[in-house]
């Protein structure tokens, strides 16, 4: 992942109507020295996303009488390309790929912790200097500096959390990958009690990389994990 480094003036967009919560991480990501600016409704904070350019956008799934997910879809739609997390109260099934289909990259679970919250902030916001070479593995190529896939000729945009666990997977090719390491080295931190997240994120890159003709290239180790290989 690469060695993490705190930009002093990172700008991160809060978008809740807990105002509590998010003027608690508001100190918290001050602290750490970024730099948070709260909006405390979902018109606000497109506002202010399309109106300047934002490293990271925390969204709450809770919008008062408003959906953080139909906002995470404006976002996206009006072209957001930064990061998106998506806090929730829950992560069942369901929630996780109404996460993924909304455009956001990753969720938050509640109730809010600093220490978790900060190191999701920086796994985001990390650099990785020197790493732009593009990888390859068969028809499949990532191109690493513009955080696009190719199969073939067929260009697929990809998500930051699907770039970084396809860019894993190829890292490794042929290797079978535990879910354990898997979660260590591209989520970064700990998740709360069990989860498949892992399952939820390889079947939406299964259905952006394999085409009607392509082979499957990530195969499934059942009671193991996964590795990048062809049939």
């Amino acid at each position: 992942m690469g060695t993490s480094t705190t930009d002093k003036g990172t700008y991160i967009l809060l978008i809740g109507t807990n105002e509590g919560q998010t003027r608690q991480m508001e100190f918290d990501l001050q602290e750490a020295g970024y730099h948070p600016v709260v909006a405390s409704s979902a018109k606000a904070g497109l506002a202010l996303a399309t109106e300047s350019t934002p490293a990271l956008v925390v969204v709450d799934r809770l919008l008062g009488g408003e959906s953080g997910l139909v906002l995470c879809q404006t976002l996206r739609s009006q072209g957001i390309k930064a990061p998106i997390v998506l806090l929730m109260a829950k992560e069942s099934l369901e929630d996780r790929v109404a996460c993924l289909e909304c455009g956001a990259d990753d969720y938050f679970l509640k109730p809010y912790r600093a220490d978790a919250f900060l190191r999701m902030v920086q796994l985001y916001l990390q650099s990785t200097p020197g790493d732009s070479e593009n990888l390859r593995f068969g028809d499949l190529t990532l191109d690493v500096e513009n955080r696009h896939a190719l199969r073939g000729d067929r260009l697929i945009e990809l998500t930051m959390k699907e770039f970084e666990l396809l860019k894993y997977l190829m890292e490794h090719p042929r290797e079978v990958l535990p879910r354990e390491q898997i979660l260590e080295n591209v989520w970064g931190y700990d998740f709360v009690g069990e989860s498949n997240v892992i399952e939820v994120y390889v079947r939406y890159l299964r259905l952006k990389i394999d085409g009607e003709d392509d082979k499957r290239l990530i195969q499934t180790v059942r009671g193991v994990g996964y590795v990048l290989r062809e049939s």
